[in-house]
C-alpha cells in the first residue's frame, strides 16, 4: 500500500443554448509532484533547523530589485527591526572602518569574476546596542544569469566572536609558550613529523649544536646534523614514537659537528612525546642539558688521580692521614716499607714516632707547631729502623681545621731520602776538596750559579786584588776589571749564560798595587745529565807576557807587511817594464825581421844567377829562421796576453764561435779540403775572443798535424751536465759544466805526453817537417785556466787527438 496524491479539476460543460448539461471532471497524478514539495518542506525545516542549530544569520539580496532580506539573527546582529527595509549600504556603514574599503573591494572582485561568484570573509560589526564587537565570518554566493550578469546574492554569517578570542588566547598561549621555551637556560627543541622536521629550536640548543638557527629550523634533522643518526638518535626517537613512551639518559656522549670539527658533547637528555586531543603522537620534545664541562672536569679530577696516584707510586712517595684528636693514623704500605717494615703491618702513632731519632724529636716538634700555625709541615729527619740502622726521611704534609679553626686533621707524605743525604755528604766532601785544591792555586778559580752570579773566588783572587771577601761581595767582582773592558765583560758574560756556551774573554785586572795585567779568563758550564746547567765554573790565567810578544810580533808583521808593499809596488813597476817590453817586441824587435825578410827575398829574386848552390840554400835558412823568430815573437805575445787582458765574460753559444773561427782559417781549411762539424752546442759564459784564440789555436793545430793520405775532419760537440757525469776527478761532482770535446783524425801522439804538450816551448815532432813554437797549446791551457775550467788531451800514435774542456756553467 501506498499514498497517492491526485489532482482534480470540475469545469461545467454547457449546451448550444447556453445551459449547463454537464460537470467535466479531469484528474491529474500529482504523486511525486507532492512529495517533492513535501521533501522540500521538509528540507527547508531541517535548513532552518540547522541554521538555528549552527546560530547563522542568513541573507539574500536580489540584484535586480535591489531588495534585501535577512532572517532575526542577521537583524539583530546589525541592530535591524524585524520588518524593516535593508539597504545594502546601511549595513557597510555598521561594519568596522577598517573592514570596509576591503569588503567592498572582495564585492568588487567578485562581480568582476563571474566563473567563480564565491563569496567568503570575516569583518567586524560596530553595533551600538552592543558592549562589545562582534566578529562575523560571512559565506555566500553570486548568481550570473546567462548573460553573465550578476542578479542575486544570497549566503550565511556566522558569529565567531568567541572562536577569535580563544584562538588570540592560543596564540598568546603558544607565544608565551615559545617565549618561554627560547629563553629557558636548558636545551629544548620539538620535532615532528616522520622526517623529525624541527620546530622549535631554543638558544641554549642552538649553543650545544653550535649552529645558526636559519640552518636547522622547518628543515629535518638528520638532513641537517647526519651524524647524528649513526650514533642511534634516529632509533631513539622512533622508539619514542612507537611506544608513545619518553627516553632519558645521563651524560649521554654525542658527536656534533661543530665549526667543522667534529666534537664529543655530554648531554642529560630526554625525549618526551607530545599528543594530540585523541590520543596520537604529534611530536617529540627533546630536552638536554650540556654537561661536557662537568664530565671533562671529572674526567680531568679521576685523571689526576690517577696521574697523582701513579706519580705517588713512581715517586715512592708514602702516605699517612692523622687524625690530631684521636691520634689515629692511616698510611700507605709504601709508608710502613720506608719506616723499615712490611706492608699490612699494624701501627699505632705512638710507634711510629718511636722510630724518630732521639736527637731530631724536637726538629720534628718544631716543625708541627709551625704547622698548627701556618698549615703546611715540613721537616727532615733521621729515622732508626728495627736493625738499628739510620735512614733520612723528608715530610711533608697540611693541616685542615674545624669550624672554630682548629687544627682537625693532616694529611702528608714522606719520603726516603737517605740516598740523597749521602750524596749531599759527598758533594760536600768534594766541595771542601775542591776548594782545598783550588786555594792552593797561582790561577784565580771562581764559580757561579746558573743565573751567572759570581759566589765563589778562591785565595789567589784575594791576595791578587788585595780585597776581602766582603769587599768583592758588596761592590760586585766587577770592579777589579780595568773600566775600559767591563761593558764588554758583561755582555760576552751575558751572553754565555743566555746561550750556554763557553766564556771566553780577554781584559785586564788590576792587582792591588794598581797596575793592570791583562788576563784570560774562561768558563764552561756544569750540567746534570738531563743538560741542565748546575753551576759555572771559571778560571783567569795571567797572559800579560804573551801580550806584551803579541804586540812585539804585531808591530814586526806591520814591518812587514809594509815592506810587502814596497814589493808590490815594485812588482807593479816591473809589470809596466814588461808590458813596454812586449810593445817593444810587437813593434820594434820585429821590424829588422821584417827587413831580413824583405832583402832575403829581393837578394833570391834579382841575384839567384850570382849565387851559388849554397849560398841560395844559406839564404833560404836565414829567411826560414827569420819567419820562426817573428812567429815565436808573436806567440809569446799572445800568451802573455792571456794574463793581462781585460776579463769581461759574457754568454754566447758555441756554435757562433765555430763560425767565426771557420771564417779566419777559411783559407786554411780549404787548401787542406778539411771539414769543421759541430754536433751540439751549449751557451758558455766566456771571455769572447779568448774562447776564439783557443778555437783557432785547436782547430789549426789539428790543420798542421794532419795526415798527408787523409783528408782533416774535425769535431766539436758540447753537453751540459754535473761533474758526477764525468769522466775526471779534478772538477767538482755537485757543479754544473759546460764539457767541450775536439776531436780530429791527424797523426796524434803518445799519451804519456799528454801534460807535455801544453808546457811552454814543448814540440813533439821536428820543426823541419811541422812548423811551430811550442806556444799554441800553452796558449790554450792558459785560456782555459782563465775561465777557471780544466782542458786534458787523449791520443794516440797515428788514431788522432781529442781535447776535453770543462767549464764552469755560470
Amino acid at each position: 500500500m501506498e499514498d497517492v496524491y491526485w489532482t482534480f479539476s470540475h469545469s461545467p460543460v454547457y449546451d448550444s443554448i447556453g445551459n449547463p448539461t454537464g460537470i467535466l471532471v479531469t484528474c491529474t497524478e500529482t504523486t511525486s509532484y507532492i512529495k517533492t514539495l513535501q521533501e522540500l518542506e521538509k528540507k527547508k525545516d531541517e535548513l532552518e533547523f540547522a541554521i538555528e542549530a549552527a546560530e547563522l544569520g542568513t541573507f539574500d539580496y536580489n540584484l535586480l530589485t535591489n531588495t534585501f532580506k535577512a532572517n532575526s539573527r542577521f537583524r539583530n546582529w546589525f541592530g535591524l527591526g524585524h520588518n524593516s527595509q535593508i539597504q545594502p549600504s546601511q549595513l557597510l556603514e555598521l561594519i568596522d572602518q577598517k573592514d570596509q574599503e576591503r569588503i567592498v573591494n572582495e564585492v568588487k572582485e567578485i562581480l568582476k569574476n563571474y566563473s567563480r561568484g564565491i563569496y567568503s570573509t570575516e569583518y567586524t560589526i560596530q553595533n551600538p546596542n552592543f558592549k562589545k564587537e562582534i566578529v562575523i565570518k560571512s559565506k555566500g554566493k553570486i548568481w550570473f544569469n546567462d548573460k553573465k550578469k550578476p542578479y542575486r546574492f544570497n549566503g550565511t554569517l556566522q558569529d565567531i566572536t568567541e572562536d577569535k578570542e580563544i584562538q588570540e588566547k592560543i596564540k598568546l598561549s603558544e607565544s608565551n609558550l615559545r617565549l618561554m621555551i627560547l629563553q629557558a637556560p636548558i636545551a629544548i627543541a620539538i620535532f615532528k613529523g616522520a622526517d623529525y622536521q624541527v620546530t622549535i629550536l631554543n638558544n641554549s640548543a642552538l649553543a650545544i649544536i653550535g649552529r645558526k638557527e636559519s640552518e636547522i629550523i622547518n628543515r629535518p634533522l638528520f638532513h641537517v646534523m647526519p651524524e647524528l643518526a649513526s650514533q642511534g638518535i634516529k632509533g631513539l626517537l622512533d622508539e619514542v614514537y612507537q611506544t608513545k613512551n619518553r627516553f632519558s639518559a645521563t651524560e649521554l656522549p654525542v658527536q656534533m659537528l661543530r665549526n667543522e670539527v667534529l666534537e664529543i658533547v655530554y648531554i642529560n637528555l630526554s625525549f618526551e612525546p607530545l599528543f594530540h586531543e585523541d590520543g596520537t603522537i604529534d611530536g617529540i620534545m627533546a630536552i638536554g642539558i650540556d654537561v661536557t664541562e662537568q664530565v671533562v672536569a671529572r674526567h680531568k679530577v679521576e685523571s689526576n688521580e690517577e696521574k697523582l696516584n701513579i706519580v705517588i707510586d713512581a715517586s715512592e712517595l708514602g702516605t699517612w692521614e692523622l687524625d690530631l684528636q684521636t691520634s689515629e693514623v692511616q698510611y700507605s704500605d709504601r709508608y710502613l716499607e720506608i719506616l723499615g717494615h712490611k706492608r699490612g703491618t699494624l701501627l699505632t702513632h705512638p710507634q711510629i714516632v718511636q722510630h724518630l731519632h732521639p736527637s731530631d724529636l724536637g726538629i720534628r716538634a718544631k716543625a708541627f707547631e709551625e704547622a698548627f700555625a701556618t698549615g703546611i709541615l715540613y721537616y727532615q729527619s733521621r729515622i732508626i729502623w728495627n736493625d738499628n740502622t739510620i735512614h733520612w726521611i723528608e715530610g711533608k704534609g697540611k693541616v685542615f681545621y674545624d669550624d672554630h679553626n682548629k687544627p682537625k686533621r693532616m694529611l702528608g707524605t714522606v719520603q726516603d731520602i737517605t740516598q740523597e743525604k749521602l750524596i749531599q755528604q759527598e758533594l760536600e766532601e768534594r766541595e771542601k776538596k775542591f776548594r782545598l785544591l783550588a786555594d792552593s792555586m797561582p790561577q784565580f778559580v771562581w764559580t757561579s750559579d746558573p743565573e751567572g752570579n759570581l759566589n765563589y773566588f778562591n785565595q789567589s783572587v784575594f791576595n791578587y786584588s788585595g780585597l776581602s771577601s766582603n769587599q768583592i761581595q758588596k761592590d760586585g767582582w766587577i770592579q777589579i776589571v780595568h773600566p775600559e773592558d767591563r761593558k764588554e765583560n758583561i755582555k760576552k758574560w751575558i751572553n754565555s749564560i743566555t746561550t750556554g756556551e763557553d766564556f771566553l774573554f780577554e781584559h785586564r785586572f788590576r792587582r792591588y798595587d794598581g797596575e793592570y795585567r791583562w788576563q784570560l779568563s774562561r768558563a764552561t758550564p756544569q750540567k746534570d745529565e738531563n743538560g741542565v746547567i748546575q753551576r759555572w765554573v771559571g778560571t783567569s790565567t795571567d797572559i800579560q807576557s804573551q801580550k806584551v810578544f803579541t804586540s812585539e810580533l804585531e808591530k814586526q808583521v806591520s814591518e812587514r807587511t809594509h815592506e810587502l808593499k814596497q814589493k808590490n809596488i815594485d812588482l807593479e813597476k816591473s809589470n809596466k817594464e814588461l808590458e813596454s817590453f812586449a810593445y817593444i817586441s810587437s813593434h820594434d824587435l820585429q821590424e829588422p825581421l821584417r827587413k831580413i825578410q824583405t832583402f832575403a827575398s829581393r837578394i833570391i829574386e834579382k841575384e839567384e844567377s850570382n849565387l851559388s848552390e849554397t849560398g841560395k840554400d844559406y839564404f833560404n835558412r836565414m829567411q826560414n829562421a827569420a819567419d820562426r823568430m817573428q812567429t815565436l815573437i808573436q806567440d809569446l805575445l799572445a800568451y802573455s796576453r792571456t794574463n793581462t787582458a781585460e776579463k769581461q765574460f759574457e754568454p754566447i753559444a758555441l756554435k757562433d764561435i765555430v763560425e767565426e773561427v771557420k771564417q779566419d782559417l777559411k783559407e786554411e781549411l780549404e787548401q787542406k779540403q778539411a771539414t769543421v762539424q759541430t754536433i751540439a752546442s751549449c751557451t758558455v759564459n766566456v771571455i769572447h775572443f779568448q774562447f776564439r784564440q783557443l778555437l783557432i789555436n785547436l782547430v789549426s793545430n789539428a790543420l798542421k798535424f794532419s795526415k798527408s793520405s787523409t783528408l782533416p775532419y774535425i769535431t766539436i760537440s758540447s753537453e751540459l751536465g754535473r761533474g758526477e757525469i764525468f769522466d775526471n776527478e779534478e772538477i767538482a761532482k755537485d757543479k754544473l759544466y759546460c764539457h767541450i770535446c775536439i776531436t780530429d783524425n791527424g797523426i796524434g801522439f803518445e799519451q804519456q805526453y799528454s801534460e807535455k804538450i801544453f808546457e811552454l816551448f814543448q814540440r813533439l815532432n821536428s820543426k823541419e817537417k811541422y812548423k811551430g813554437t811550442g806556444i799554441g797549446l800553452a796558449i790554450v791551457k792558459k785560456i782555459v785556466e782563465n775561465h777557471r775550467g780544466i782542458i786534458t788531451a787523449k791520443s794516440a800514435k797515428d788514431k788522432g787527438a781529442t781535447f776535453h774542456i770543462y767549464l764552469p756553467y755560470f
